[in-house]
């Protein structure tokens, strides 16, 4: 009788261990996509499987580059703008970025958008339809982001790396236009801004169109970041324009380079 207990006891306990055992197996197979990345952050890697995953990421880094250059360095003056992928066509911010960008077109900028739907979709087909430049720099995503058919062929450039993508934005272009969005509008929006602010680039300008949208976050920019924290200085509330027409959002830029009796040259 004791045997036979001690013999359970024994099944059970290696039962037990073989289940202990297959946890972290089962559990592997459970893990999203992105649980499987967080879990993988935290794994040591050795030396061979980091100078290779890295030497091969600087490469695509370093390819990226190079296209983005050798297309856009002789693109001429343009405006990027910046907004929602998610804007329908019959939304009145969609029809405000077509009159933007084709005003834009008609005072001899050429538009740069990031290359999907929504308002950038928008801002091409207004330049597209005007005859104008048209450039799309698209990025690769899981959802949203596809390039929309109002692009120059030779203008189109696609990206795995938002860094890189942000250098070409900020580069060539001579103004932002920045029209309703989510979080990689504001992305954009607060990448110019600092480095405008830490001069680690020329002053250019920054039009907010749409006040009833942009108004509670310049509110607390002014009221808490400036006001209350001191965390930024009066003349940096100077380098951002709101406005709420496209005929207003293309004087801002119209004006801004009369100053310096410069002109777009093509």
């Amino acid at each position: 009788m004791e045997e036979t207990k001690e013999n359970v006891h024994r099944s059970e306990t290696q039962s037990t261990e073989r289940i202990a055992n297959d946890l972290p197996k089962r559990d592997e197979l459970l893990l999203t996509p992105d649980e499987q990345r967080i879990k993988e952050a935290f794994q040591d890697h050795d030396w061979n499987e980091i100078k290779t995953a890295d030497s091969w990421v600087i490469f695509k880094v370093m390819a990226e580059f190079v296209e983005g250059f050798d297309k856009l360095a002789k693109i001429g003056p343009c405006v990027s703008i910046f907004g929602s992928a998610r804007t329908k066509p019959d939304n009145p911010y969609y029809k405000m970025t077509e009159e933007i960008a084709a005003k834009l077109v008609r005072h001899g900028y050429g538009v740069i958008t990031g290359g999907g739907p929504g308002i950038m979709e928008a801002g091409n087909k207004g330049a597209f339809e005007q005859g104008g430049k048209s450039v799309g720099l698209n990025i690769k995503l899981p959802f949203e982001q596809h390039s929309n058919i109002y692009i120059d062929p030779d203008k189109s450039i696609n990206f795995d790396f938002f860094f890189v993508r942000k250098v070409m934005f900020v580069k060539y272009a001579q103004g932002f236009v920045v029209m309703p969005g989510g979080m990689g509008t504001l992305d954009e929006l607060f990448e110019a801004l600092t480095l405008i602010q830490t001069r680690k680039i020329a002053r250019f300008p920054i039009v907010l169109v749409g006040k009833t949208y942009w108004q509670g976050l310049i509110d607390w920019i002014t009221d808490v970041m400036l006001g209350e924290q001191q965390n930024i200085n009066a003349e940096d509330m100077k380098l951002i324009s709101i406005v709420d027409t496209p005929t207003e959002a293309v004087k801002v830029i119209d004006e801004f380079y009369n100053k310096y009796l410069l002109k777009p040259n093509f």
